[in-house]
């Protein structure tokens, strides 16, 4: 049986800051994962998370 894509998906958050920092990028980048309701949020999302590796809040956006 095949299972139906339901409205709300999965999507992980990446540290923006840290993705274009090449320093910082060899201890690691900052995820998160979050579900976001598809229908209502059409474009990619972006939210002002806390990046551990930055030690500071920092725009996490939405990868595929």
């Amino acid at each position: 049986m095949a299972t139906k894509k339901g409205v709300r998906i999965i999507i992980t958050l990446e540290c923006t800051e840290c993705r274009t920092n090449p320093d910082k990028r060899s201890r690691g980048v900052s995820r998160y994962t979050t579900k976001k309701n598809r229908r209502n949020t059409t474009g990619r999302l972006e939210l002002k998370k806390f990046c551990t590796h930055c030690n500071k809040h920092t725009i996490h956006k939405e990868i595929k």
